[in-house]
C-alpha cells in the first residue's frame, strides 16, 4: 500500500469552536447552577453579553418565582441527581430586555433540553442547556387567528397536550424517584448495588459508605473501589451469585476492611445478603448488597460466652476449695459445735474475697482490701499496714485471702490478737513482678511451736503452692508469730 493509499486519520475538530458556531442558543452551567459558558446564539437571544453571564446564578440572571421558575429549577435537579438528560415542552418565562429596547420584561416562550455532562465517577458535573425560542410561532398564531390566536390548531393542542401530560408524568416519577432515593440512603441497614461483569458501584446508601470509611466508590468496580475484599473471597462470591442467579445469605461473616486510609484492616462481623438482580433475558446483571454490622453483638456474645466459661470454671474452683475446707475442718475438730465455728469462719472469709472481687467484675482485689477485711473486726491501732498499692488476680486474692484469714484466726485464739497489749504489723513490697509479705504479731502470749501441724498450719503452708507458684513459712519466735509470704503477681487486665 502506498503512501497515498493509506487510510487518513481524520482531522480532530475544535469543539470550543463548534460549540461558539451552534446554529441553536447553548449554555453550561456547573452544579451550583451558575453560568460556565455561553455560545452567541444564546447571549443574542437573551439579549446578554459573555460576561454579563459567566459566574452568575442562572436565576440571578433571570429569576421567575413563579410556576415557570419552579419548574425550570426542578428540571437542573432531576439532572443532577439522576444524571440522566430532561426537557420541558413548552416553558413560558419572560427575558428582561436590553436597556436600548426600553427596559423591562418580554414574555418568550421557550422548549428546554438540558443535557448531563459526568465526571469520572458518574456524577453530573455540568448541566448543557439547550432552548429553542417558540415565541413567534405563538406571536404568528395570534396575527392568524386574533385574539385568542394562541389557541392550537387540530393537531397541535394534542401534540402540546400530550408533551405538557409527559412532562407531568416526569415531574410525578421523579418525585417518586427521590423519595425511594432517600428511604434507600437513609435505611439503617447498608445497601448498595453492583451492576455488570465488573461489579461496578451504582448506588451505596449511607450507612454502607459508614461501613467502608466513606470511599468513593460510585462508578468503581469492586476489586479497584475495596481491593481487600477480592483476597477475602467475597468478590468470587458475588461472580457466583451471579452465575447461578441463587442468593446467598451470610450470618455473622467476618471481614476485614481497611476504613482509614492510613490505618490498618480492621475487623467486622456482618449479617448480609447478596440478590442477584434479573435482567430482561433472565440473566443476572448485578447484584443487590444488603445487611447490616453486627460486630457489636458478636463481640457481646463472646465475651458473655467467655464471662459464663470462666464463670463455671470459678463455681467449680470454688465448690473445689469449699469441699477441702469441710473435709480438712470436720477432721481437725473435736466437736460438732468447733467444726461449725472453724467451717462457717472460714466460708465467711471465702465470701468477702469473693464480694472484693465482685466489685471489680472479676477482675482484681486489691491487697489493702483484702488485708482491712480481716482485720475489720479489731480497733485501728491493733494492726497496722505497710505497702504498696497491689492488685491481685482472682486466684491470688482467694488463696491469699485464705492464708491471711488462718493468721488472724490463730492470732485471735492463741497469739498477738488474743491479749489487750498485741498488735499485728503487715508489710509488703514487689520486686520484679514477686510479692514479699511479712506477718509479725508482737505484745501477745509467749509462743511455742506447736507439737502437730493442724489444718489451719497446711493451709497457710500450701495454699500458694501449685499453679501460683508462691510459698509461705511460719516462724514461732517466743516474742510472736512470724509469716513470710512470696507469691509470683499475674498481670491485671
Amino acid at each position: 500500500m502506498t503512501k497515498a493509499e493509506r487510510p487518513q486519520r481524520a482531522a480532530t475538530p475544535d469543539f470550543e469552536a463548534l460549540f461558539r458556531a451552534l446554529p441553536s442558543p447553548y449554555m453550561v452551567l456547573d452544579r451550583d447552577l451558575r453560568f460556565v459558558d455561553a455560545n452567541a446564539v444564546y447571549c443574542a437571544v437573551t439579549e446578554r453579553r459573555p460576561d454579563e453571564l459567566i459566574g452568575r446564578d442562572v436565576f440571578e440572571m433571570f429569576p421567575n418565582p413563579g410556576e415557570s421558575g419552579r419548574l425550570l429549577r426542578e428540571s437542573f435537579e432531576r439532572v443532577l441527581e439522576s444524571g440522566r438528560p430532561d426537557s420541558i415542552a413548552v416553558l413560558p418565562y419572560p427575558i428582561q430586555l436590553a436597556v436600548s429596547r426600553g427596559g423591562g420584561f418580554e414574555m418568550r416562550y421557550w422548549s428546554v433540553n438540558h443535557t448531563p455532562l459526568l465526571d469520572a465517577e458518574g456524577h453530573t458535573a455540568f448541566i448543557v442547556q439547550n432552548t429553542v425560542d417558540v415565541t413567534e410561532l405563538q406571536r404568528l398564531k395570534q396575527i392568524a387567528y386574533g385574539p385568542g390566536g394562541e389557541t392550537l390548531v387540530s393537531g397541535e393542542s394534542d401534540l402540546l397536550q400530550r408533551a405538557q401530560e409527559v412532562q407531568a408524568m416526569n415531574r410525578t416519577l421523579t418525585q417518586e424517584t427521590r423519595g425511594l432515593r432517600d428511604l434507600f440512603m437513609q435505611a439503617p441497614g447498608f445497601m448498595a448495588v453492583l451492576t455488570g461483569p465488573d461489579l461496578r458501584f451504582a448506588l451505596a446508601n449511607h450507612a454502607y459508605q459508614q461501613l467502608i470509611g466513606h470511599r468513593q466508590v460510585i462508578g468503581r468496580p469492586i476489586c479497584e473501589a475495596l481491593p481487600e475484599v477480592e483476597a477475602q473471597g467475597f468478590v468470587d462470591l458475588l461472580r457466583q451469585v451471579m452465575a447461578i442467579r441463587e442468593p446467598f445469605v451470610g450470618r455473622a461473616v467476618s471481614v476485614r476492611l481497611q476504613r482509614d486510609p492510613d490505618g490498618p484492616l480492621e475487623e467486622r462481623f456482618l449479617d448480609f445478603i447478596y440478590q442477584p438482580i434479573a435482567s430482561d433475558g433472565g440473566e443476572a446483571s448485578g447484584v443487590f448488597v444488603e445487611g447490616s454490622d453486627v460486630t457489636d453483638r458478636v463481640l457481646a456474645e463472646r465475651q458473655q460466652k467467655l464471662l459464663v466459661d470462666e464463670l463455671n470454671h470459678r463455681v467449680k474452683n470454688t465448690l473445689a476449695t469449699v469441699q477441702a475446707i469441710s473435709d480438712q475442718t470436720l477432721r481437725a475438730s473435736e466437736t460438732p459445735e468447733a467444726f461449725r465455728q472453724a467451717f462457717e469462719s472460714r466460708l465467711m472469709a471465702l465470701s468477702s474475697t469473693h464480694d472484693l472481687l465482685t466489685q471489680t467484675s472479676w477482675r482484681s482485689a486489691a491487697l489493702d482490701d483484702v488485708l482491712r477485711a480481716e482485720f475489720r473486726p479489731y480497733p485501728a491501732d491493733r494492726y497496722a499496714l505497710d505497702g504498696e498499692d497491689v492488685d491481685l488476680a482472682p486466684a491470688e486474692a482467694l488463696a491469699l485471702g485464705l492464708v491471711l484469714h488462718e493468721l488472724a484466726t490463730n492470732a485471735a485464739k492463741y497469739g498477738a490478737l488474743s491479749v489487750a497489749a498485741g498488735r499485728v504489723t503487715v508489710s509488703w513490697r514487689v520486686v520484679r513482678g514477686e510479692l514479699a509479705l511479712t506477718w509479725r504479731e508482737t505484745g501477745g502470749p509467749p509462743v511455742w511451736p506447736p507439737v502437730r501441724s493442724g489444718f489451719g498450719t497446711r493451709l497457710i503452708e500450701r495454699s500458694l503452692k501449685g499453679p501460683l507458684g508462691g510459698a509461705a513459712e511460719q516462724t514461732f519466735a517466743p516474742e510472736g508469730v512470724v509469716c513470710r509470704i512470696r507469691l509470683r503477681l499475674a498481670a491485671v487486665g
